[in-house]
């Protein structure tokens, strides 16, 4: 990668591209987009510590071509970190209209919704609920550049104190701590494109709600209509009529290009329901973080868990829909993983009795891959989602 510094500044030639343009670029990421290093990462800005990064552009950290971007963010993890602190704890609310497209799309629990109005109307309410409202970046994984434009995963952990009136009611002075993970697509400093899961569940067990009763409040009545058809990236392939699912070999040496092996694992683990082979993708100490508090140390107890994910929803089918990562051979990987599952509420588990509906799942998983094996992961879906698409009508 060059260390010399890029020149930032506003856009002279050629002309920007047109939404169409845009988004069939960011399509297209392909290794050579992928970080080579950690030189431009977290971990990186934070040496200068917090006023060094979040108050104002860190002077030690390494430049990055930002065409089209304002002048003072340093590099994509920069931006993406410092319009997160401005918008939600300086309570610049008003900034989204300079760092979201006015044709935004972001997916969450609820499905779909269109325009950066509504992201203003969500963070608003959202501060209101929690006046008092920190979000930290525990991690921000990104690909790409300011031609194809920037992808950025954002793991966070979000700290608040429930002395508003929310979407879920009264007040009720209670303090959460919820992880929540944002992938981002942005390009000439706006954001034009984001999938957003928080721990929704988890945030009302803490607020001590009934998860099942608020997913039944929020459903649609009409089972189906929670979700349109083409919610996501359609329907996965898991296998074709009678056939079996194909049969993809773990490699064993990643080597500087970590695709195949993340591809090859969710295959295997997913869809040929080979959890045997969680022994020959993860780390025998891996640490796995879910949402509503989950902690799963070892392979045994992230097996369990994931088992009884397939057990709920018998037939379901698992499709990588985003996937970038940054780092190397030598120094590891950190992967960034949006996903999609659909299936049939038709066994037993957490979520009640088999309700026979169809169902759509849908998270953001981040790994840390070193010596051939992840060795931390980070798993959020959209679980109230889930609960309203079971128990909606009912």
């Amino acid at each position: 990668m060059n260390d010399q510094p890029a020149k930032i500044g506003p856009r002279v030639a050629p002309p920007p591209a047109t939404a169409v343009e845009t988004r069939a670029k960011f399509r297209a990421l392909m290794p050579q987009h992928m970080p080579k290093d950690f030189s431009i990462s977290l971990d990186a800005l934070r040496r200068g510590g917090t006023d060094a990064f979040i108050g104002k552009p860190p002077t030690h950290a390494k430049r990055q071509s930002l065409v089209g971007f304002e002048p003072h963010y340093v590099n994509i993890v920069d931006y993406i970190v410092r319009i997160t602190h401005r918008i939600w704890e300086e309570k610049d609310i008003g900034y989204i209209y300079d760092t979201y497209s006015h044709d935004c799309v972001v997916w969450d629990d609820a499905g779909l919704s269109y325009g950066r109005d509504a992201v203003v109307a969500h963070t608003v309410a959202t501060n209101n609920a929690f006046p008092d409202i920190r979000i930290v970046a525990d991690e921000a994984i990104w690909a790409g550049d300011d031609s194809v434009a920037f992808h950025t995963s954002h793991r966070t952990k979000i700290f608040g104190t429930n002395t508003g009136f929310s979407r879920y009611g009264e007040a009720t002075g209670r303090r959460v701590q919820i992880w929540c993970m944002a992938n981002c697509v942005a390009r000439d400093n706006e954001i034009f494109h984001e999938h957003v899961v928080y721990d929704t569940t988890g945030l009302l067990i803490q607020l001590g709600l009934n998860p099942v009763e608020m997913a039944r409040r929020f459903a649609p009545a009409e089972p189906g209509s929670l979700l349109p058809p083409d919610f996501q990236a359609g329907e996965p392939a898991r296998q074709l009529g009678q056939s079996k699912p194909a049969s993809v070999a773990i490699p064993a040496d990643i080597g500087d290009n970590p695709e195949e092996f993340v591809r090859a694992a969710l295959q295997t683990i997913w869809n040929r329901r080979n959890f045997g082979s969680l022994d020959k993708v993860f780390s025998p100490a891996i640490l796995s973080q879910s949402g509503a508090g989950r902690v799963f140390r070892g392979t045994g107890e992230l097996r369990s868990f994931y088992i009884s994910l397939v057990a709920m929803f018998p037939d379901m089918l698992f499709a990588i829909d985003d996937l970038y990562w940054m780092g190397n051979r030598e120094e590891g990987f950190l992967v960034a993983i949006r996903w999609s599952m659909l299936g049939t509420h038709r066994g037993f588990g957490r979520y009640g009795e088999p309700s026979g509906r169809s169902v759509h799942l849908w998270g953001i998983t981040h790994w840390v891959v070193e010596n051939g094996a992840v060795t931390k992961e980070w798993m959020l879906f959209n679980e109230f989602g889930v609960l309203m698409q079971v128990h909606g009508g009912r």
